[in-house]
């Protein structure tokens, strides 16, 4: 199959009416406009790399993402905005490229929106000004995120808190219909005065790829001994994540053979601090987290903000038992003690109690596992996903 990226110039010179002009009869043209995509992974991109090419079964779709490297998908235009030279914690964001974006949603019939950075933000004030639909995915509860992501400690977070609310509760009422992944997060926005409409399409995980596997044949490949107790987290590493509290339980940790792997990357500060001990692996950013997973024997989730939790989930598929702060949708779909455990994540001695007792009760283990993925099955499904979204992209 054909491989697209159209660059800043071919688009100028590009008649909107042939953008418009469906490929196929019946299809719509759908532009996907992101603040993270690939080559950077992170929830964001695991996502939409699972969703695009559901959706491209009924929609010609362009992607507008940062710059982060070459990337191609078949069938798929991908528009590249530059970055900028600033970088907050582990991430640069775009250029504000408002004209661009603005030609580019004039000439599409419908925009799938993902967050409100530099390209959200142009996104939105174009689709509300050239009369265009746009449906924003709530993937974080920006409010949250942007001041424990950005300024974790200092005088000014108390001072950002308010503008987020202020700028999000803007933007996001200037949208057609928000698309949150559970009820409460519908819940939260309404609550915080977000008067937009909002339609309910909970994520998916393939069980098929994320499933148990074998966990000698995970570690023999990954050089880790096959008595050794292992506890991981994977995703994204940020102040938000709250992973210094794992290091510090997983430091108090009394067990004779232990390690810690956290797969993936992020602020560099953070990452130095795992990089100092011989008994934590750091990974880097990788898409191939499934090894990593089968090898655990527990799954730590400490952040202080989260809505689903892809990362959540995928463990939970893996029949992983999974400890984790009780977050966003988290709460309703962990049962704690029944399909997952729940700590306090202020709380470094809660943490390491929890993981020890999971270590000494190994049946306990497998029974959170096996419930877990049962769970997984029963609620989250991409398939479901896909169909839920393009339901409410095909109503706007």
């Amino acid at each position: 199959m054909a491989k697209v990226i159209i660059d800043r110039d071919q688009i100028e010179r590009l008649d909107w009416r042939e953008l418009n002009s469906p490929a196929e009869k019946g299809r719509r043209r759908l532009l996907i406009t992101t603040d993270n995509f690939l080559p950077r992974w992170d929830g964001i991109s695991r996502f939409l790399s699972e969703i695009i090419p559901r959706l491209q079964q009924s929609y010609d779709i362009t992607v507008v993402a940062p710059d982060y490297g070459l990337i191609a998908i078949d069938k798929v235009t991908i528009e590249k905005i530059p970055l900028t030279k600033q970088k907050y914690g582990d991430y640069t964001p775009a250029k504000f490229a408002y004209r661009r974006i603005s030609r580019l949603v004039r000439s599409h019939a419908l925009v799938f929106n993902q967050a409100v950075g530099p390209i959200g933000i142009c996104a939105i004030i174009a689709a509300r000004r050239s009369h265009r639909p746009i449906a924003s995915y709530i993937h974080s509860i920006e409010w949250e995120l942007v001041p424990k992501a950005l300024l974790p400690t200092g005088p000014f977070r108390g001072l950002l808190l308010p503008f987020s609310k202020r700028s999000v509760r803007l933007l996001y009422n200037k949208c057609t219909v928000l698309i949150v992944p559970s009820e409460n997060i519908a819940e939260l926005f309404s609550w915080e005065r977000v008067s937009t409409p909002k339609r309910v399409a909970h994520l998916g995980v393939d069980t098929t790829k994320f499933s148990p596997g074998d966990r000698l044949l995970a570690r023999e490949k990954l050089n880790i001994p096959p008595d050794t107790f292992v506890v991981g987290y994977h995703g994204r590493v940020g102040h938000e994540k709250n992973l210094l509290i794992l290091l510090r339980a997983f430091r108090r940790l009394q067990l004779p053979k232990k390690r810690l792997i956290i797969v993936g990357d992020g602020v560099p500060s953070i990452v130095e601090r795992f990089k100092k001990y011989s008994d934590v692996v750091v990974t880097g950013s990788t898409n191939h987290v499934i090894p990593y997973l089968q090898a655990m024997n527990v799954y730590v989730q400490p952040s202080f903000t989260e809505t689903t939790s892809l990362a959540v989930i995928e463990a939970m598929a893996c029949e992983l038992p999974v400890i984790s702060s009780k977050v966003g949708y988290i709460q309703h779909y962990i049962i704690d003690g029944k399909n997952g455990v729940f700590f306090d994540n202020t709380n470094v001695h809660d943490l390491t109690t929890k993981i020890t007792y999971l270590h000494n009760h190994p049946e306990l283990c497998l029974q959170l596992g096996k419930a877990a993925r049962k769970t997984v099955i029963a609620e989250f499904d991409w398939e479901r996903t896909a169909k839920d979204i393009k339901g409410i992209l095909d109503s706007i």
